[in-house]
């Protein structure tokens, strides 16, 4: 124990971690229930811990259950929270006509980036941070980041959703493609970039034009399970939902269209190895 102690770099843990966890606390953003109760402070070792942290069982007022029960603090629950229920689920029901029930997913843990010694400290060692490595829907389905991210059109579609949707939210997200050790699970926190935290890490940069705009109506279609409509069109709407100044279309073409490029194309797997060419994991 002693040794792994030493591991730890002796930087002091920043004053606006607890300051974020008060400001959180206050608004009323996260309180405890039957899925997230209040748990003593974590301090150490080193400048590991949560000021006010919880476990957390459900996430998405409950209807989204952990495999495991999470140690993490208030703002990473609430962002988390915010992004399941604005992205995740309509991406969900648009992509498959089903929601997401339970979650695998990563938290609290003291170490450093990559567990390197003399690394800065990972945003896990402060409860700020969410791995999430599937997803499990209520159709029985599901959708792994390892497998999902090159799996067929619906599941890349969807995991590119929530991927770019996740940018939004979060201040640092790493998925398959931004660096080797995370070929197969998203990486989500709330950490401060730059001189006044204003600055976004979002990687791996990839081509795709989000459908889910959480400022918007829903959009309600479904993507089949194997192949899919590679052009996202938009779903056909009832005639209550047409504005009463849309004239009739004209006749359309219904012809087969003309197959397109893989919009998804593949990039080769990065699988974890050994080195410092590679960036660190957080």
């Amino acid at each position: 124990m002693l040794t792994g102690c030493s591991l730890l770099p002796g930087e002091p843990r920043e004053a606006w971690r607890s300051q974020a966890e008060r400001a959180c606390l206050a608004r009323g953003d996260v309180t405890p229930s039957s899925y997230a109760s209040r748990l003593s402070p974590i301090s150490g070792p080193g400048s590991c811990g949560i000021t006010r942290p919880f476990r957390v069982t459900a996430l998405d007022e409950g209807r989204v259950e952990l495999s495991n029960p999470a140690t993490l603090g208030c703002p990473v629950i609430a962002e988390t929270d915010r992004w399941l229920g604005e992205i995740v689920q309509p991406a969900a029901m648009l992509y498959f006509g089903s929601r997401v029930t339970a979650m695998r997913s990563g938290d609290y843990s003291c170490r450093t980036r990559n567990s390197r010694p003399g690394a800065r400290m990972s945003e896990h060692a402060f409860g700020n941070a969410v791995d999430v490595m599937s997803f499990s829907l209520t159709d029985g389905r599901s959708i792994t980041i390892s497998d999902g991210w090159r799996g067929d059109q619906a599941e890349r579609a969807f995991l590119r959703e929530v991927f770019v949707g996740a940018c939004r939210y979060f201040t640092t997200v790493l998925g398959p493609g931004s660096d080797a050790f995370h070929y197969d699970h998203f990486h989500l926190d709330l950490a401060r970039h730059g001189r006044n935290g204003d600055i976004h890490v979002c990687r791996p940069e990839i081509e795709f034009k989000p459908r889910i705009d959480p400022d918007a109506a829903p959009i309600m279609s479904v993507w089949p399970r194997k192949g899919g409509d590679p052009t996202g069109a938009e779903p056909v709407r009832s005639v209550s939902q047409q504005r009463p100044d849309t004239l009739p279309r004209a006749p359309q073409d219904r012809s087969r269209p003309v197959p397109q490029a893989d919009p998804f194309p593949i990039a080769p797997a990065l699988e974890p190895q050994t080195g410092s060419r590679f960036g660190p994991i957080y």
